[in-house]
């Protein structure tokens, strides 16, 4: 911890409204972590490693808790909204990186909530009732917008409650798995058993992309740095909590999920943890679960397209965008432009790719930003700032970037094509900002 003078900024220095305490916080980060990604992505995870599930979630969770580290130095050193983008300015004081790198973000946050409509609207929703998808898919996303709107404290209460229900359904998994444990059915033997297909080096880092996406999220919290209530207490506590909660109930649903369920079962799923739950025998019906699962789309959605409302928000205090993105709601004080410009693109993209080509590209584009935000770590190590802040070793951002290189490779070639073409509409974009604000000047 460090107190000294400069321009870091302070709690005070926000047009935006501090509502968001460390419970609430620890809540948006959980809530955005236990997702989607491990209701629906666990049979991928199979198909590379077979039972041994546990290996690619501990990848992503060292590589997880190591970017957290430096999230959690940048973010109480400088509590600002728009979060990767704010550090590469500071660091480098080059227009172009920034935006692409605040671009980068907004748009990991709109790639994810559109793959989570697409998937609310999909097999889960189909247990419950049988209607059209898009018109749902649509009518989702609209509510979600209406309350972004609405405002933070109401977005992140939802949020409380969903996250309560969506982590009760993996409480379900686990316990239910503990229960066919326990009884002496289910093979312990298949969480050491690799996948036939696959040599465990390979099968494991490749599983630890997927692995990754379900433990995105924690970034998203660096967009709320100017709603949080001191900051530089709030956010250790939380992230550090967030992820280390999320790990421990991964694991666990791993392991359970591997005992009850042969592998090859869960790889061919489109809802591998509904198959652990049929196949315990237990009275427990099928309908109730898919709801729990749609709550916890329906949340990861939310959460993402608060983040990218707000990475927006960021980039047009910046001056990277046209100022009106940064129209703040006079009685709500939320970021009105930026809202409705990240749900219209969200609607857009719903109808773009499919889930598992969406969440890949999702984890491009965050390696990318985690890469870019370890190096600003590493340049501002020596900036001073008028506030005390959480710091890390500076191995720590070092190791970080090493581990975001690994995942990368393990990227195949139309996932690079996708996240170029990200590159390519977002240049444009900043080419346009920029001949805009000449013309004003």
């Amino acid at each position: 911890m460090a107190e000294v003078t400069d321009t870091g900024g302070t709690a005070q220095d926000t047009k935006l409204k501090r509502t968001v305490g460390v419970t609430l916080l620890f809540f948006f980060i959980v809530g955005d972590t236990l997702g989607a990604g491990i209701y629906t992505l666990v049979g991928t995870m199979a198909a590379d490693v077979g039972g041994m599930l546990w290996l690619p979630l501990v990848i992503a969770l060292v590589v997880a808790l190591l970017t957290a580290g430096t999230y959690a130095e940048m973010i109480t050193k400088y509590p600002q909204a728009g979060g990767a983008a704010r550090y590469v300015q500071r660091a480098f004081d080059k227009s172009y990186p920034t935006f692409v790198i605040g671009f980068m973000m907004a748009a990991s946050g709109i790639t994810t909530a559109a793959l989570l409509a697409n998937a609310f609207a999909g097999d889960y929703l189909a247990a419950l009732v049988d209607v059209p998808s898009v018109p749902v898919t649509i009518a989702f996303l609209l509510l979600l917008i209406a309350i972004n709107i609405r405002g933070v404290r109401e977005s992140l209460s939802a949020n409380v409650v969903m996250t309560c229900i969506e982590v009760s359904g993996l409480i379900l998994v686990i316990v239910v798995a503990a229960i066919v444990f326990g009884n002496g059915d289910g093979d312990p033997a298949r969480i050491l058993t690799p996948s036939p297909d696959e040599p465990i080096l390979m099968g494991a880092f490749a599983a630890s992309v997927v692995a990754f996406f379900s433990f995105l999220g924690f970034e998203a919290a660096a967009n709320m740095a100017e709603e949080v209530e001191e900051p530089s207490r709030a956010y250790p506590r939380a992230l550090f909590g967030a992820i280390i909660t999320a790990g421990v109930v991964y694991l666990l649903i791993a392991l359970g999920a591997a005992i009850v369920v042969d592998p090859t079962t869960m790889a061919s799923s489109s809802g591998p943890l509904l198959e652990v739950v049929n196949a315990s025998g237990l009275p427990i019906p099928e309908w109730l679960f898919s709801l729990v699962a749609l709550v916890a789309i329906a949340n990861g959605a939310l959460l993402f397209m608060v983040m990218a409302s707000r990475a927006t928000y960021g980039l047009a205090e910046e001056g990277l965008l046209p100022s009106f993105f940064g129209n703040v709601a006079p009685t709500r004080r939320t970021p009105w432009v930026a809202i409705l410009f990240v749900g219209a693109a969200t609607i857009g993209m719903s109808f773009v790719g499919n889930i598992g080509q969406l969440a890949d590209t999702t984890v491009l584009l965050l390696l990318v930003v985690f890469i870019a935000t370890n190096v600003s770590c590493i340049v501002l190590k020596k900036d001073r700032v008028g506030h005390e802040h959480f710091s890390v070793p500076l191995v720590v951002p070092v190791i970080a970037i090493l581990a975001s290189i690994v995942l990368l490779t393990q990227q195949t070639g139309d996932i690079w094509l996708l996240g170029g073409a990200y590159v390519v509409v977002g240049s444009v974009l900043y080419l346009i900002a920029r001949f805009s604000r000449r013309r004003v000047s």
